[in-house]
């Protein structure tokens, strides 16, 4: 029977960080506010974005609406595409596509998604592609799982493994029922992976196939 395989975008399959700094930026300077700093722009890739300037800009909620506006005008023309896959990774997703089903689950806008899977030519190893909605109804991990998970009844939760580099992929997952495997080579650190209760952990692409091994 074939296995069933969640993975995260930014930070797990890609290193999306420079289009995602850049619209950031781009966002804050057309609202006349301080340039985040590196420590700060880090933190944003993997929770929602709207969450993440009220958390980590201090704004309000009409002024993290705006600027998500501004982050999008920029991310949807240039930023979606300065990424880089991860060493190994492309290889890593074709030989688990041979023998499981394999799933995106991102916070990121599912319009985005798609676009950039299909500009990397790996749509094609997803059986499904599932991420948050333009209008912020659905943008947390969990809501995104739960979501893939409606389009998929036939899939059995505890069987399915979350796979991705931030405590909200973990938690996201473990909300839905599903097992999780944290990955140290994206935007995440082992003690937030750990402290969210991640089942095994990945230090390198490469070494997802290997782990995969451990699950039941």
């Amino acid at each position: 029977m074939k296995r069933q395989l969640f993975f995260d975008l930014d930070g797990t399959l890609i290193d999306s960080s420079e289009g995602i700094y850049k619209s950031i930026i781009f966002a804050m300077e057309q609202l006349n506010l301080a340039e985040p700093t590196k420590e700060t722009l880090r933190k944003f890739i993997g929770p929602p974005l709207k969450k993440s300037f009220e958390l980590y800009c201090q704004l309000d909620g009409e002024t993290a609406d705006a600027a998500v506006a501004y982050y999008r005008e920029n991310y949807g023309v240039t930023g979606m595409f300065q990424i880089t896959p991860y060493e190994d990774i492309i290889e890593v997703i074709e030989v688990l596509s041979q023998t499981n089903s394999l799933y995106i689950a991102t916070s990121k806008p599912e319009k985005f998604a798609r676009e950039i899977l299909n500009h990397l030519n790996l749509s094609k190893y997803f059986e499904g592609i599932y991420g948050a909605d333009l209008l912020g109804k659905r943008s947390e991990k969990a809501e995104v799982i739960s979501y893939a998970l409606a389009h998929h009844p036939t899939i059995i939760a505890k069987e399915a493994i979350m796979i991705g580099d931030r405590e909200h992929d973990i938690l996201g997952g473990k909300e839905n029922g599903m097992q999780t495997l944290g990955v140290l080579y994206g935007f995440g650190s082992k003690e937030e992976l750990l402290g969210a209760g991640t089942d095994q952990l990945a230090a390198r692409p490469k070494d997802i196939l290997c782990v995969l091994e451990k699950f039941n």
